[in-house]
């Protein structure tokens, strides 16, 4: 094959199916395309790769690397190396690519056929301007891969704190970080997450300053992010298996709207489009379909990570509590009951729920992890407490606040007087605790009977589910309607995002109260972290799963410490 034709393989175009726009990878599938070093200039500058270095979605074959380079050029050819070591006296193979403004000036390549279990380091070269990328660490498991650690995170809002997170878990032993979402987020400066007295001092303002619509508005967003400097070092040393949630697109979104989307925004068909677009040039992934971002990552006989989109491809629109109120306030329980119950209610669309259930039936490894974005526990609060949050919303007054406090004590000791078998109860009081509803309609239990055909398919499986969104940390058991346990989920808390704590006032006493309070009224619940940012280092063995949660003391300096708060380990 010529050079020239080969290029031309290598360069492919956009694609769009199904209504959601991919770009796909650059492939590189042997040696045919490798660079003479003698191309490559001497005493080379790091000028143009602004955005850093990164590598995703690692297999035993497999690894794709990315770079963006920044020129004025209508387009910029780049040379790629990877190497198993740091100097590049083994390169292993390398190749060139061209990228333009169709593409943002990203770069990403797949490469296949590669040895199982090697440590590999790559880079960028562009000849013409000669200047060079950082040196990007990434690897391809093993075979026979017999341990893998896992850093999973949710939820970076520039404008809510330092990526002090990112930094962390650059510094850990994860393997690989598993991203579950919300990795930029579409508001404009001065709007939500905004930390009033830090944000604008700490330079930490959103770019651009409005909310982001269109294709160039998200991609600017992108690039702010990317260069936040503890951000590229994690790129940089670790690679990353990647999910959207919401916010790459707008808060609360499912297929065709969202709750941040107005119609004097546009089209919301064309900002999703406009939104993925930008999404996959700057977190590329592997797929077979280039309208598909779910997918399986196979480690060996250890693991089967199987990534899940949750919020965009089947999500139909999440139920709203208000709409079952009448004008005197009376609540519809009968309406709402029979609207969420209903069983073409989806949250995956029924080709993923298919592919899902099939992998599972299928997967033969010791587990089986569920990256997804939303949490799938039964987040069940007593009725009056559900009615008291959604009035008293996310700036409650102290009033409310004592209020929700006092509910909380007071049914607390009617559960523990359940528990212990207090014949004195009365009817009215056992109602108190027993009448429930769920707390987050975005999650899965606005969605129960899809739930439970997921739950099915756990059976005989050694499953654990990963979660972000909340911007709190949590540990919850998964039960199935006849009480089963099915599974254990794990709930990052956020990288930056504020949470419940921050809703609450931060109070250390009144945060710990309201998680001592969930944690014994919620019955799936174990641990709630309502106060610190953080993630989750998850290490896998063929016998056990250990999930440690590791949270930093402030996201409002660049300095942090980091410490375990929880730690959990489900045997197979």
């Amino acid at each position: 094959m010529k050079k020239a034709d080969r290029r031309s393989f290598l360069r492919q175009s956009l694609l769009a199916t199904a209504g959601i726009l991919i770009v796909p990878n650059f492939l590189s599938c042997s040696n045919d395309d490798d660079v003479s070093s003698s191309r490559i200039p001497q005493n080379l500058t790091s000028d143009n790769f602004n955005e850093g270095v990164a590598s995703f979605d690692p297999q035993s074959n497999q690894v794709i690397i990315w770079t963006r380079y920044t020129t004025s050029r209508p387009s910029a050819s780049l040379v790629w190396q990877i190497s198993t070591d740091q100097q590049f006296e083994n390169i292993l193979r390398s190749g060139e690519v061209a990228t333009d403004s169709a593409r943002d000036y990203t770069a990403a390549i797949q490469i296949e056929n590669l040895d199982a279990g090697l440590k590999l380091y790559y880079r960028f070269i562009n000849v013409v301007d000669e200047t060079v990328s950082t040196v990007g660490e990434t690897f391809t498991p093993s075979t026979n891969i017999n341990e893998l650690s896992m850093a999973v995170v949710s939820c970076s809002n520039f404008q809510s704190g330092f990526f002090n997170v990112y930094r962390s878990i650059a510094n850990s032993s994860a393997d690989v970080v598993v991203h579950l979402g919300d990795y930029i987020y579409e508001y404009a400066g001065g709007e939500f997450g905004t930390i009033p007295g830090f944000t604008e001092s700490a330079g930490r303002t959103h770019s651009p300053d409005a909310e982001i619509l269109n294709l160039e508005q998200y991609r600017q967003r992108y690039r702010q992010y990317r260069q936040d400097e503890d951000l590229k070092e994690l790129h940089r040393k670790k690679p990353f298996v990647t999910v959207w949630d919401d916010h790459e697109v707008a808060n609360d979104a499912y297929t065709d709207g969202a709750e941040n989307h107005q119609s004097s925004e546009g089209n919301f068909d064309t900002r999703k489009q406009d939104a993925l677009q930008a999404y996959s040039e700057y977190l590329p992934l592997t797929s077979t379909d280039n309208s598909l971002i779910y997918r399986k990552l196979n480690f060996g006989n250890l693991a089967d990570l199987m990534m899940l989109d949750t919020r965009i491809i089947g999500r139909n629109q999440q139920l709203s509590y208000s709409n079952y109120f009448d004008n005197q306030g009376n609540f519809d329980a009968v309406s709402f009951q029979n609207d969420l119950l209903n069983p073409s209610r989806t949250i995956l669309g029924s080709t993923q729920l298919n592919w899902f259930q099939n992998e599972l039936n299928n997967s033969s490894t010791n587990w089986q992890i569920i990256g997804q974005q939303v949490l799938m526990t039964k987040f069940l609060l007593p009725l009056e407490i559900a009615v008291l949050l959604a009035q008293s919303g996310s700036s409650p007054s102290p009033e409310q606040l004592a209020l929700i406090n006092q509910t909380f004590q007071e049914l607390i000791v009617i559960k523990t007087r359940m528990l212990q078998g207090d014949s004195t109860l009365t009817a009215e009081e056992i109602a108190r605790v027993e009448n429930v509803l769920p707390f987050n309609l975005d999650a899965w239990d606005g969605y129960p009977t899809e739930r439970e055909a997921v739950y099915a398919a756990f059976a005989n499986k050694n499953v654990v589910v990963l979660a972000g969104d909340t911007h709190n940390a949590w540990e919850n058991d998964l039960k199935d309607a006849s009480g089963n346990l099915v599974a254990k989920e794990i709930a990052t808390s956020s990288v930056s995002s504020p949470g419940i704590g921050e809703v609450l006032g931060g109070d250390p006493n009144v945060i710990a109260g309201f998680e001592d309070a969930l944690t014994f009224l919620v019955d799936e619940m174990n641990y709630a972290n309502l106060a610190n940012r953080g993630y989750v280092l998850v290490s896998i063995n063929s016998s056990s799963v250990t999930s440690e949660y590791k949270m930093v003391d402030t996201v409002f300096s660049p300095s942090s410490s980091e410490f375990t708060d929880h730690s959990v380990t489900v045997n197979s």
